[in-house]
């Protein structure tokens, strides 16, 4: 009785507005609303990078990035240089990842630390192979695809950070609060102004099966996280995914190339998840 009591206090709260983010990533959120600005120029953005070192240093880390250095393209050595090579979407999904992580930040406890690194792994990896995924598989936008992979755990990376608080509640996620997890993530993507067709295919995963031939944002995620080789630190989701994951079997063993895609996936993502574990 009384986790449920905290449980709903938490909602209350994030639905009253009074979800507080970490003042170390308000420089992160300045340069989401700037580049959310149709009249912001690159000056303004370059100045918002260059204001916080650590998003500066993991923008040239991004930019270097074998998925963003094509054609042999040489090394960025510059925050504008970065800037210019990742473009504003992806310097939208770079500074939403520093948003993301900076939950975890405030974890007491070190085993529930742990779990948060673990899931900001797996967040990462998921988002380099969504950016695959979507380019080669889904044919959705690779750049989308890849924001919704950095934002896609967002809600339960809330929930972690509030476990100090809750005893008993990792235990109980992925089991028993699939309600309570859905509006927490529905309350979280709502904070971080994430577009509501992202966030409907992010609410949405556990629902249903996977389309054959898959397609959408929604699919693109699904098979991400199939293919994803590191590991969640959450319990197991609920039955329905095993129904969901024979489905994925069976369009991945009938996908031509996959084997190829595969390979390139793993490079690409180790590379661009440095990038984002920096």
């Amino acid at each position: 009785m009384e986790k449920l009591r905290d449980l709903a206090t938490i909602i209350s709260e994030m639905q009253r507005g009074e979800l507080v983010f970490p003042t170390s990533v308000n420089a992160a959120l300045s340069l989401q609303l700037a580049l959310a600005d149709p009249d912001c120029h690159d000056d303004e953005v370059l100045r918002r990078v260059l204001g916080e070192p650590v998003l500066a240093a993991r923008a040239v880390a991004l930019a270097n990035a074998t998925v963003f250095r094509r054609n042999g393209a040489p090394p960025v050595t510059s925050a504008r240089a970065a800037v210019q090579r990742l473009g504003y979407r992806n310097l939208y999904s770079l500074a939403a990842s520093m948003v993301v992580r900076q939950f975890g930040a405030r974890i007491r406890d070190r085993a529930l630390r742990e779990r948060a690194e673990q899931l900001w792994k797996f967040s990462a990896h998921v988002a380099a192979i969504s950016y695959q995924v979507a380019q080669h598989i889904t044919r959705t936008d690779p750049d989308t695809a890849l924001f919704a992979g950095i934002v896609h755990e967002a809600g339960n990376f809330y929930l972690l950070s509030q476990a100090d608080q809750v005893p008993g509640l990792l235990d109980e996620m992925g089991r028993r609060l699939g309600p309570v997890q859905e509006i927490v993530a529905r309350e979280v993507l709502r904070k971080l102004e994430v577009p509501d067709a992202v966030a409907a295919a992010i609410i949405t995963l556990r629902d249903g099966a996977i389309s054959l031939p898959p397609a959408g944002l929604r699919d693109t995620l699904l098979l991400a996280r199939h293919l994803c080789p590191v590991l969640s630190p959450l319990p197991a989701p609920q039955d329905d995914y095993l129904v969901r994951r024979a489905d994925m079997v069976q369009c991945l063993e009938t996908f031509p190339g996959l084997a190829e895609l595969l390979d390139i996936a793993a490079v690409e993502a180790r590379s661009m998840g440095a990038a984002l574990l920096a």
